[in-house]
């Protein structure tokens, strides 16, 4: 790992857990009830190392895990390894390890999409929750990829992941690029970005978030976007995805079908005390996609980051843990 992983972290610890080694990383006091990071994709535990430090020198315990697939935990092989009922078991099983009864779990990207299931399947385990650009979405009227194919089209990224194979090998052909073309800051502009998801395509028009056709095309010497990394902290998502290729993190998108079945009869409301935090430039996951949440969830605060793109916790870092210190101080006080 680059030099800026150990400087950043806590140490790397492991927790067999769920029929995998999971390695995750803790800082604060061993006390209290513990704040639980999930990171999203293609990222790491090392993408919430400034609310680590930020939260462990507030006096709380704060744990991050490199998810199934993901750095230094385990990669099973099988597609179904990486549904919703393994990806939530494996949080349970390390708060077992740990010896904790309850935790608050908040989650960017698809760790939010992880951390909203979590009161849903494991409610005497959650005490709260918190997303970060992801917001809670109940469970589809129909399979969710037949959706997204229907209203984005074919080459959507999370419909066109549905392809064995062909995703992962443009991602890892260039690794270095394709962390590039991801972690960047969005281009300054007029605010709108957009519906998101919710994009309606009119006949004839293109896939929207045509990811995997935009990432063969890309020369990142005519990004005029932003970086928000160091060299060095580029180099830890470079150096761990060389090693590890995005098949795991990819296998969470190929169990969105076998989810929404999972899913059924699972009731949709979140009953602990919830913080949605939205990202202003977000042009997947906008502060639209927020509304509606407070029909499912009665005790729900917002707020937004003006000025950040998707990698909230990255982009804003001072900012999202102020917001998350503050809410945990009024609503959990150590």
């Amino acid at each position: 790992m680059a030099d800026a992983l150990v400087e950043q972290m806590p140490p790397a610890q492991y927790a067999q857990t769920n029929s995998i080694r999971m390695a995750y990383y803790e800082a604060g006091p061993r006390e209290g009830i513990p704040v639980i990071l999930c990171h999203g994709f293609p990222e790491l535990a090392f993408s919430w190392r400034h609310q680590i430090k930020a939260l462990g020198e507030a006096g709380r315990r704060v744990i991050a895990p490199d998810q199934r697939g993901y750095g230094l935990t385990d990669r099973p092989a099988a597609v179904e390894a990486y549904d919703m009922e393994n990806l939530t078991a494996d949080l349970v099983g390390l708060m077992d390890h740990l010896e904790v009864e309850k935790a608050i779990f908040a989650g960017h990207d698809w760790g939010g999409i992880v951390v909203w299931q979590m009161p849903l399947r494991h409610p005497s385990r959650t005490a709260g929750v918190i997303g970060l650009n992801t917001p809670f979405m109940p469970r589809a009227p129909v399979d969710p990829i037949a959706i997204m194919r229907a209203r984005l089209g074919e080459e959507m990224y999370i419909v066109h992941f549905q392809k064995p194979g062909e995703a992962d090998a443009v991602l890892a052909h260039d690794v270095a690029k394709t962390m590039d073309f991801f972690l960047r800051r969005p281009l300054p502009g007029t605010g709108d970005v957009g519906a998101g998801f919710a994009t309606e395509r009119k006949p004839g028009d293109p896939s929207a978030f045509a990811l995997v056709n935009i990432l063969q095309l890309y020369d990142p010497a005519f990004d005029p976007r932003e970086r928000f990394l160091t060299d060095e902290e580029l180099a830890v998502f470079v150096d761990t995805f060389s090693r590890t290729g995005f098949t795991g993190g990819i296998n969470w998108y190929r169990n969105f079908t076998r989810n929404w079945r999972l899913g059924e009869g699972v009731e949709q409301m979140v009953k602990v005390p919830s913080l949605m935090v939205m990202a202003e430039l977000d042009a997947v996951l906008p502060p639209s996609a927020a509304d509606g949440m407070e029909a499912f969830i009665p005790d729900l605060e917002k707020a937004l980051i003006k000025g950040s793109g998707h990698w909230t916790q990255q982009e804003k870092p001072q900012e999202t843990s102020r917001v998350i210190l503050d809410w945990l101080a009024r609503r959990f006080p150590v």
